[in-house]
């Protein structure tokens, strides 16, 4: 499968860019300044792109079979302003169908998962508030796939609440709109296997024109 992996030198990309690769799978990232990174694997070729440019996306994503946006909704080590996840999804959903690329899988956040129907984790009393701007904004580029992207093949995958690197299990729980917790309440994934479910998902799609969260 040849894959485009945009926010390819991030926490989560450089885990798909691993995983990918180990399933032989080809992949290319793209990052907004190919020349300020390292690439960490000869395999992968960095192009310059933006997941928020229309024009960008569909120049990248012509003749891939799926596209990972796996950016984030923070500013870069490198001073580069941070992008929106709604400007990102609705430029990945026009750009896409000017390249004639319906599959797409989108990283969201946690904030819209529920506790509780109709409770967003976002909405609730003590959600800290620097991490409330981007989980808003999560929230609403779901609402953007769900209204906007009629005729493509995406799915948004939203992590546990706790994420950070660790083992590769290979294993991992799903959710379709709420909260997932283990035994002692805990949300947590690494994100190696958020990669996992990543490319599980476009290997075998189980969750086309929905969300799905992930933990263990």
């Amino acid at each position: 499968m040849k894959i485009l992996l945009f926010g390819a030198t991030g926490n989560v990309g450089r885990c798909v860019i691993k995983e990918a690769l180990s399933r032989g799978h080809q992949i290319t990232g793209v990052v907004r300044d190919p020349q300020a990174v390292e690439n960490s694997d000869p395999r992968v070729s960095l192009r310059r792109g933006d997941a928020t440019d229309r024009r960008s996306v569909a120049e990248l994503a012509r003749g891939v079979d799926a596209v990972v946006s796996a950016i984030s909704p923070r500013p870069n080590a490198r001073g580069l302003p941070a992008p929106t996840l709604v400007a990102a999804a609705r430029a990945l959903i026009a750009g896409l169908r000017d390249a004639g690329t319906k599959r797409v899988v989108a990283v969201g956040g946690a904030g819209s998962l529920e506790v509780a129907p109709g409770k967003a984790l976002v909405d609730q009393p003590g959600f800290p508030d620097a991490y409330k701007a981007e989980s808003l904004d999560g929230r609403d580029s779901l609402e953007v796939y769900r209204k906007e992207a009629a005729g493509l093949d995406w799915t948004l995958i939203s992590p546990a609440v706790e994420i950070a690197p660790g083992e590769r299990k290979g294993r991992y729980r799903t959710t379709a709109d709420t909260v997932l917790t283990d035994a002692n309440g805990k949300s947590f994934i690494t994100f190696e296997d958020l990669a996992v479910a990543i490319i599980d998902e476009l290997e075998k799609p189980q969750h086309l024109g929905r969300r799905f969260g992930v933990a263990y």
